[in-house]
């Protein structure tokens, strides 16, 4: 079975909602679950007060316009989470493990900080997607996000560990001082992407111009990158064959760091 929770209204500010998550909700009785607390602005209420619960199971589904409810998932280890619709800021942030799907769209700072697990957004997402908080050196060490429309700037910025794939557009400053990982745009890439990166891959299926502290490599196919492509094809992302057996110009960055990063674009056919 399914436990289902379908929001009432609108909240009026911004609801944080960390309780909205199966480590929570899986196992618990309504009366429980009516009972667990969330923020509104700065009054502390119930989840009760918000959402109708019905249902019951470890596969958890939240109804509604969550575009104001924020932290939906964070920190979920374990378990199913799906959001029917769009879902605010920090959706996925430091989760552990699990799956959560967003049929909608996700605010910024989804998947930021996190550890493992499985992010899924079927509409597009903000601003730092798997990103880093102030304050910390690392944003997402581990897992997978994929996101079938676009993404904001920053994507990746201090990505340590994980797969990022975005289906459309990511936008400027993808991979911002990243550390290693993987970042791939099958629609392309904003300005300034790679800037700071020490090490890692960010992939990207459109030209795209490298900052000047970037140098050309070589033009290859890179051994590793077909493995990726087809676990993104088997999520449902439309990777062609072209992208698939193509060949990649290789540019390596940031001069300003170790240089051990990378920029892989798609070489055009003749």
């Amino acid at each position: 079975m399914t436990l289902t929770l379908t929001l009432r209204e609108q909240p009026v500010v911004p609801l944080e909602a960390e309780a909205l998550c199966p480590d929570h909700l899986a196992g618990a009785s309504r009366a429980e679950i009516e009972a667990l607390a969330v923020w509104h602005g700065k009054e502390r209420t119930r989840v009760g007060e918000f959402f109708a619960v019905s249902g019951s199971g470890d596969d958890v589904r939240v109804e509604g316009d969550l575009s104001r409810v924020k932290f939906v998932g964070a920190g979920m280890s374990a378990g199913r989470l799906t959001v029917a619709g769009d879902v605010g800021m920090h959706a996925g942030a430091g989760m552990r493990g699990g799956e959560l799907h967003v049929e909608g769209g996700a605010g910024d700072w989804a998947g930021a900080g996190m550890h493992g697990g499985q992010l899924v957004v079927r509409g597009s997402a903000g601003r730092q997607l798997g990103g880093v908080y102030p304050g910390e050196r690392a944003g997402m060490r581990g897992g997978e996000i994929v996101v079938h429309g676009d993404a904001g700037a920053q994507a990746g910025a201090g990505l340590r560990r994980g797969l990022i794939a975005v289906a459309g557009r990511v936008g400027d400053a993808a991979g911002l001082r990243m550390l290693a990982g993987t970042i791939v745009a099958l629609g392309g890439l904003g300005a300034r992407a790679g800037a700071g990166m020490r090490r890692g891959s960010i992939v990207t299926m459109a030209p795209a111009t490298p900052l000047a502290t970037f140098v050309f490599s070589c033009i290859y196919r890179p051994p590793f990158l077909g493995l990726y492509l087809r676990r993104l094809r088997a999520l449902g992302l439309a990777v062609t064959e072209e992208q698939l057996e193509g060949r990649y110009a290789r540019w390596c960055g940031d001069g300003l760091e170790l240089r051990r990063g990378e920029i892989l674009m798609l070489e055009a056919r003749a």
